[in-house]
């Protein structure tokens, strides 16, 4: 046992006429993007943008995986789809996970840089609409919060028209038979779903019997996995903003833990929870 490793000659080292790791990734625009504002530099700050900026990575695969996800969806290939919707689990999970990062930042070492955020807030990022919007939580009013984000506001806006992952789901449904109700299928999709008390019983038909139904017996379930996962996230996020700041205003504006805590009682597909009652019965 030694405490070298050769290296082996095979290995590539001249990287004058070929691509690196760092050139693949642009490492150099990556770790140049964390510009911190205190001056002089507070320690913590860089958690904090680091944090923020990670997540964001893993919300635009996030956004990536769940307009793949609808698009098969749309064109009746399920299996990959549900393959996507695994995926976005596991980004869920390293999502929340995160927070625990945030939570070593104590109140005071948050006071310290908080001057420096002004009124930049994760209420702002368009990313995170995005998914919402590609969920079905949708939102007309939220577009405008990105007026001044030319680039952000279109893809907004797009998402706002496009049907969600749950109306692409739904339409699947009803080309395989299902009798979904026309209301639900002909509904004003930029506004959120609300449950239809049809579209329970179409779900409960699925239930009853998993095995003759096992491919969208499959897929609710899936669905239920990524909103009981955004549920978590939201209530991790809650108990690290009020660890740090307890019940402050946010630097958005918002009245911060108060604004989170509502955030629970939203739903995305509310059949698929509702439909639990009747389970057995």
């Amino acid at each position: 046992m030694g405490s070298r490793r050769e290296i082996e000659a095979g290995i590539e080292k001249d990287f004058k006429s070929q691509m690196s790791y760092g050139d693949y990734l642009r490492l150099d625009l990556l770790l140049d993007a964390q510009q911190p504002q205190s001056d002089p530099l507070l320690h913590d700050e860089l958690l904090f943008i680091i944090q923020h900026q990670t997540s964001e990575l893993w919300l635009k695969l996030m956004v990536h995986e769940l307009r793949s996800a609808r698009d098969l969806v749309g064109t009746d290939d399920l299996p990959p789809a549900l393959k996507r919707l695994a995926r976005v689990k596991q980004i869920q999970r390293v999502l929340t996970d995160q927070w625990s990062v945030l939570a070593t930042l104590t109140p005071s070492e948050y006071a310290e840089i908080r001057p420096f955020l002004a009124t930049s807030s994760g209420f702002q990022s368009a990313q995170y609409r995005e998914v919402e919007f590609l969920l079905g939580n949708k939102d007309a009013d939220m577009v405008g919060v990105f007026a001044h984000d030319r680039a952000a506001h279109d893809v907004l806006t797009g998402l706002l028209v496009e049907p969600s992952l749950y109306d692409a789901f739904l339409a699947y449904l009803a080309r395989r038979g299902y009798a979904v109700p026309a209301d639900v299928l002909a509904r004003d999709v930029t506004k959120p779903h609300t449950s239809s008390p049809g579209l329970v019983d179409v779900f409960a038909e699925v239930y009853a019997d998993p095995t003759k139904h096992w491919g969208v017996y499959e897929a609710c379930e899936e669905l239920v996995d990524v909103e009981d996962n955004f549920q978590q996230w939201r209530f991790r996020h809650l108990q690290v903003v009020q660890r740090i700041i307890g019940h402050k205003t946010g630097t958005g504006g918002s009245s911060g833990v108060s604004f989170l805590r509502r955030a629970l009682d939203l739903t995305f597909f509310p059949e698929l929870f509702e439909v639990r009652t009747r389970i057995g019965d």
